[in-house]
């Protein structure tokens, strides 16, 4: 048990599509037909398949969560496996009063991430266990607060935020990259993931038809493949469809990823697709070009801004229907959608008077 512990302290996780060993434990052939070659060609396949069920952002954030946990383990001299319900709920406690205490938020999703890395090694991890859930239960009543939500965007902030970019190759890209986020509803890693058209690359997170009455987005998202409709502006300012034709048009893109980077003399578009963190820099280095919220100091300003400020913004400044929302943004229920509405009609519906008081 010991030196089992011991070689998990030193290796990296391990691959979703493999076991313990990092090489085939997780997929495994039949010995009676191993090296027959009648499946050995599709254990690759299989393995592609199991690499794609967990997005590339929730697998770093499970990876650190295992190395922050087998650290932990080496310090109090412990053994990160098997799993042990005891030991997983100090880790918990230690989380929460600890030198640096985490968030509720986050130690829950430091357990989902524990759960997730000993199910790659074959151990079940049971979060109902009463050394966890316990300790977990009385980490939420003690120290959960009501979620800190991030600063909504609204229709003036955006047109004040890509009024800022440079009348070059590399503003045309972040303009159209801001209003079609924004008039979308997208996050972040949906505005990059996105190709000119269907099937352009294997990592494609969707794709867009463009029309005479707007863009259609087909994305592959967090919540399943949806249908995204993004109508033509106002005036060719303030139109996502405009600015994306336009980007489109100067950097010559036709195939592939439709947000890339450009080159140093911001002359030409490479091939090369943005990553989802050019998104959030570029939104708190627009904001604070903008101006917005001038009384907050520039720190205090990027904390309050973020990629969801502009699926907050659409929420919030969209004149609609409630529904048309929910489906732009592609919640499951209404009671998501209105968490990111920061201006809502409150007491449009008074149940006082309606009970007659």
């Amino acid at each position: 048990m010991t030196s089992k512990g011991n070689e998990s302290n030193d290796a990296p996780p391990v691959d979703p599509a493999q076991g313990e060993t990092g090489e085939s434990a997780a997929i495994a052939l039949p010995a009676d037909v191993a090296g027959s070659g009648t499946l050995d060609r599709l254990v690759d396949t299989a393995r592609d398949y199991a690499r794609a069920a967990t997005s590339d952002n929730t697998l770093k954030a499970y990876t650190t969560d295992w190395a922050h946990f087998t650290r932990w383990c080496r310090m109090k001299g412990a053994d990160p496996l098997p799993p042990a319900s005891e030991l997983i709920g100090l880790y918990l406690a230690d989380l929460a009063a600890g030198t640096r205490p985490l968030s509720v938020s986050t130690i829950d999703r430091r357990l989902s991430g524990l759960a997730w890395n000993y199910a790659q090694r074959g151990f079940t991890l049971d979060r109902k266990n009463r050394h966890i859930a316990t300790v977990l239960a009385g980490i939420k009543r003690r120290h959960a607060r009501p979620p800190v939500q991030k600063e909504a965007i609204l229709a003036e902030d955006i047109l004040a935020m890509v009024a800022t970019l440079p009348q070059d190759l590399r503003g045309l890209r972040d303009r159209a990259l801001l209003l079609i986020g924004y008039a979308g509803g997208l996050r972040r890693s949906e505005i990059v993931g996105l190709d000119r058209h269907k099937d352009d690359t294997p990592d494609s997170g969707g794709w867009i038809d463009i029309m005479d009455d707007g863009a259609l987005l087909t994305l592959n998202a967090k919540t399943g493949w949806r249908e995204v409709e993004i109508g033509r502006g106002s005036s060719d300012f303030s139109c996502p469809v405009r600015a994306l034709e336009q980007w489109l048009h100067f950097a010559r893109i036709d195939f592939g990823p439709i947000f890339v980077r450009t080159a140093r003399d911001g002359t030409r578009a490479l091939d090369t697709r943005l990553n989802d963190k050019h998104v959030a820099r570029l939104i708190k280095q627009t904001v604070e070009d903008a101006g917005l919220r001038p009384e907050l100091s520039k720190a205090d300003r990027a904390k309050l801004y973020s990629g969801h400020s502009l699926r907050a913004g659409l929420a919030s400044s969209a004149e609609v229907d409630e529904r048309y929302i929910q489906k732009q943004l592609g919640h499951a229920s209404a009671e998501m959608t209105r968490r990111y509405q920061r201006r809502r009609d409150r007491f449009r519906v008074n149940l006082t008077k309606a009970a007659g008081l």
